[in-house]
């Protein structure tokens, strides 16, 4: 009775539509990176560099500057204070390293002036976690295995979390990605030119959070859809 409302119905098309929105916008990012990382900055710094300079200039002096291994894995991990700053970041001077790089700083910008999206999406992270991979296999199990519309509820609410927490990502990442372009020019480290390359890198990077927030929007539409189909044929 419900095949309908398994994993082989129309609302597929949906969870297409997100995965090929990702692909795009994770192709992208890579491909501009890519063309600018091979245009090295007049400043002859690297990533590293970069990221200490900033850290310095903005007085934090606790937070640490570390490689790690992997392809744009760069983050901000606030809670053991340190830049992690990726293989294709760390040592590389190019225009789109020095970009990524100050980016970083940028969220530590944020974590040391309580910048309040952040500490919203901090707060998240847990139940969003849970919430996105719980609450989709909760609401497919109660339709295929007739429970009651309570169990579908409580699934499509924990998702829901998952879609809050990528909605709140997105004005975090902007916001980053412009105190990064600033600190960039006003300490001198990047020309106009420059900048407005780093910027092409970022913008790209931005869209992959832009992307998978419309996925996680699309899977939460199927979801709904489905829980009111089921409600209409009982």
């Amino acid at each position: 009775m419900y095949y309908g409302y398994g994993y082989y119905d129309w609302t597929m098309i949906l969870v297409a539509a997100g995965a090929v929105l990702c692909m795009a916008a994770s192709m992208h990012v890579n491909t501009t990176y890519t063309r600018y990382s091979r245009i090295a900055a007049a400043c002859g710094l690297t990533g590293a560099d970069v990221a200490r300079l900033i850290l310095e200039r903005n007085g934090v002096l606790d937070v640490q500057v570390r490689h790690v291994s992997g392809n744009l894995t760069d983050h901000y991990d606030p809670s053991r204070q340190v830049v992690n700053l990726s293989d294709a970041v760390y040592s590389s001077r190019s225009v789109a390293a020095l970009g990524v790089a100050a980016h970083e700083c940028g969220h530590v910008m944020q974590h040391e002036q309580g910048y309040v999206p952040l500490q919203v999406r901090t707060a998240l992270v847990p139940i969003a976690n849970f919430g996105s991979n719980a609450g989709i296999w909760i609401v497919i199990l109660s339709l295929i295995l007739g429970l009651s519309n309570t169990f579908t509820t409580i699934g499509i609410v924990l998702f829901s979390l998952g879609v809050l927490f990528q909605l709140v990502t997105l004005p975090v990442e902007f916001n980053a990605s412009h105190r990064a372009l600033v600190m960039l020019e006003q300490y001198g480290i990047l020309g106009m030119d420059e900048n407005r390359k780093a910027k092409a890198v970022l913008k790209a990077a931005a869209m992959t959070y832009v992307a998978a927030a419309a996925s996680s929007i699309l899977q939460l539409l199927r979801l709904i859809l489905l829980s009111n189909n089921r409600k209409r044929d009982t």
